[in-house]
Parts: C-alpha cells; sequence; structure tokens
C-alpha cells in the first residue's frame, strides 16, 4: 500500500475473512467490476468484521459512537468479472485515540486482484466530535486479530 507506515496482511493475522460473489449490477460495459464496487464490498467485510467480533455496528451506535471514514484508498491489481467468487481479507490496524484503520485484500483463486485501506476517526453519536476508541472496541479489535 501507498500509504506511511501501512503493513500488508501477507503472513500477519487477518480478523475476518468474508466471500463475496460478483453480481452483473457491479459490472460495467466491459464487463469488468466498477472501481466503486471495491468501497462497497470494503465497507461489507467491515461491518461482517464488526459483527464478528464486536457485536455488529448497531452496538456501537447504541453505546453513542459512530464511525466515519476520513480516507480510503484502492490499489487495483487486475480485474474482476460477473459470478466470480471473491475472498476478502480484512484487518484493524493502528488504533490510536480515536482513530484507527482496515486493511484489505481481495483475492481469486488465491490471487490477489486489489487490497486497501479505509481510515476511520470515532466520534460521539450527538456531537460528532472525536471521541476515543472505547476500551470494549479495542480488546474486541486485538482479540480478532490474535485469533484468525
Amino acid at each position: 500500500m501507498t500509504w506511511p507506515g501501512s503493513a500488508k496482511m501477507g503472513g500477519m493475522a487477518v480478523g475476518s475473512t468474508t466471500q463475496i460473489r460478483v453480481r452483473f449490477a457491479e459490472t460495467d460495459a466491459q464487463g469488468i467490476v466498477h472501481n466503486s464496487v471495491y468501497l462497497v464490498w470494503f465497507e461489507l467485510a467491515r461491518v461482517e468484521y464488526l459483527e464478528r467480533h464486536a457485536g455488529g455496528y448497531p452496538t456501537l451506535r447504541e453505546q453513542g459512537i459512530e464511525s466515519f471514514v476520513t480516507e480510503s484508498r484502492v490499489r487495483y491489481v487486475a480485474p474482476a468479472h460477473f459470478d466470480e467468487r471473491l475472498t476478502i481479507r480484512t484487518s484493524c490496524r493502528d488504533v490510536r485515540g480515536a482513530r484507527f484503520r482496515f486493511v484489505y485484500e481481495i483475492d481469486r483463486d488465491g490471487t490477489r486482484i486489489a487490497e486497501g485501506e479505509t481510515a476511520h476517526a470515532c466520534v460521539d453519536a450527538l456531537t460528532h466530535r472525536p471521541t476515543r476508541v472505547p476500551a470494549w472496541l479495542v480488546e474486541a479489535i486485538e482479540r480478532a486479530e490474535a485469533t484468525e
């Protein structure tokens, strides 16, 4: 990845794995998945990660916390096409203060087709002012990253 200090997942713990099947509606006139769809897939994987390890995004909201995406990047390595089965590996990294980031790798049959990152800020749901990532969420992320 191009972010300073970012690390690829190769050989490292992966917090979550999500399987997807490319839908026809996700492809463009050339039969290739449109570039914007990868960010939707990142969100799908991120929400699944939170559901699997931290009670889901609704749990954050019930605790008065929101998570805003502050930056996103995608590196396209090879195109994806209709009806292909893809695997998204997701990891949460660099939890510091109110900030954290997710790292994603998308593979088709074991071959990398895309990778990316999203940076996030944890904010109070009412004021939208930055707030520290709650200890319970930090602990859930640490457990997730240590187990899979």
